[in-house]
């Protein structure tokens, strides 16, 4: 009859997998809520301790979870969206001092180091148009116009662009033009497509709809795993044998030390991340701070790459009112993560969350491929849940060797 069991699991697993293989798309919320379901379930646990029915403690923990999201949204959101107006004005400003400052000091530094070509001298100003528009009279009494060789037409979606032809001539590489090219091309594009634009924020408005409808259903479904847990755990037990319930609850057991500090630990240290960005950030006065700080504290959220992706903007920004600003900020955020990497980690996270930082970069490169931001952000649990499973199993393997098992449960 063991076969039998074992085939007939081994089937309903490869559905299950098949499932969800075939319905990836919509198995999102599913995903999210139960990370909600795990990272809440404490403390409605703490509040059914003082004899409040679970259902009720439930609606007690969304209650402050949200009201306290909610009141730090409407305190911060009105300066951030002052932020985001004032950065919107400035943006031309910006623009104009990466192609007056910016550019300059980088090709500058180029020439230094010889990567680039020097700029052309006075004596030899950039080559003139040879020749320009010719109107010839038709027989018809029309006029056509042909462009002599000394211009080049560029097609665009609104009409044609003249631009003077550089010729035949093989110029020297200026990393100057090229920058201010590029910066200028950007700012033209934006102007040329602003119906694009809008048709790019309304989808946007239908994108955060979907995703208001998305998070009420996974709350929902966070709720009832919630309110069902133990019925939840209890069937997966039951589908191991009686004799290896006690490994199957070993493993749940360690599972739930990685996860831990995976998932509830790196939330507390995203926010510890945010506030300290935002008191660096402000005592030096550095525009658009709360923008920085919030960014900082949600890029957090993927171990790494988050870090470097949340500094770029930072410095970026400080660049542009002196180099000082820009170190400091620079210096702030390495100060920040150096803190997280030797004393947070390890004391909020703790030992048993610990995965090697080359299969963290290897769980990252894989989820962002398949999955994008979304596996980006959950490669970590899911790398810390196939490590607990893969120690557990070593374990259970290493049983009828005493060494094996004394160096298993010490590598643990």
């Amino acid at each position: 009859m063991h076969w039998r069991r074992r085939l007939f699991l081994g089937a309903s697993a490869a559905v299950t997998v098949g499932v969800m293989a075939v319905a990836h798309d919509v198995m999102l919320p599913f995903i999210l809520a139960a990370v909600i379901a795990y990272v809440l379930t404490p403390l409605v646990a703490r509040v059914e301790r003082f004899r409040v029915p679970r259902a009720a403690a439930i609606v007690l923990v969304y209650a402050a979870v949200l009201g306290a999201v909610g009141s730090f949204a409407r305190g911060v959101a009105p300066r951030i969206a002052q932020e985001l107006r004032t950065l919107s004005t400035e943006l031309p400003a910006l623009a104009d001092e990466a192609r007056t400052r910016w550019v300059p000091a980088v090709a500058d530094r180029l020439r230094s180091f010889g990567l680039a070509a020097p700029p052309l001298p006075p004596s030899e100003p950039e080559a003139a148009p040879t020749s320009a528009f010719v109107a010839r009279p038709q027989p018809d009494g029309s006029i056509a116009i042909e462009v002599g060789s000394g211009l080049a037409v560029t097609e665009t979606k609104t009409g044609f662009r003249v631009d003077p032809a550089r010729g035949n001539r093989v110029e020297p590489f200026d990393p100057g033009r090229a920058l201010a090219d590029a910066v200028g091309k950007t700012f033209a594009y934006a102007q040329q497509n602003s119906l694009e634009i809008v048709r790019r924020l309304r989808q946007l408005v239908a994108a955060i709809s979907r995703v208001i409808f998305l998070f009420f259903i996974t709350l929902m479904l966070a709720a009832y795993m919630m309110m069902t847990r133990e019925r939840i755990v209890g069937f997966f037990r039951s589908l191991v044998r009686p004799s290896g319930r006690a490994g199957f609850d070993a493993l749940l057991a360690r599972m739930d030390r990685g996860l831990s500090g995976v998932v509830r630990g790196q939330l507390v240290i995203c926010a510890i991340n945010g506030v300290l960005s935002a008191i660096g950030f402000a005592f030096i006065g550095l525009k658009y701070w709360p923008v920085m700080a919030l960014l900082a504290a949600v890029l957090s959220l993927i171990p790494i790459f988050g870090s470097i992706a949340s500094a770029a903007p930072a410095v970026a920004v400080g660049l542009t009112q002196d180099l000082g600003t820009a170190t400091f900020v620079l210096a702030w955020i390495v100060g920040i993560h150096q803190l997280e990497a030797n004393l947070l980690n390890p004391k909020i996270m703790g030992d048993a969350a610990k995965i090697h930082p080359v299969l963290v970069i290897f769980s990252l490169l894989v989820g962002e491929h398949f999955f994008h931001v979304t596996g980006a952000l959950l490669a970590v649990p899911t790398m810390s849940i196939a490590q607990s499973v893969f120690l557990h199993l070593r374990d259970v393997t290493a049983k009828d060797d005493p060494e094996l098992a004394a160096e298993g449960r010490a590598g643990a």
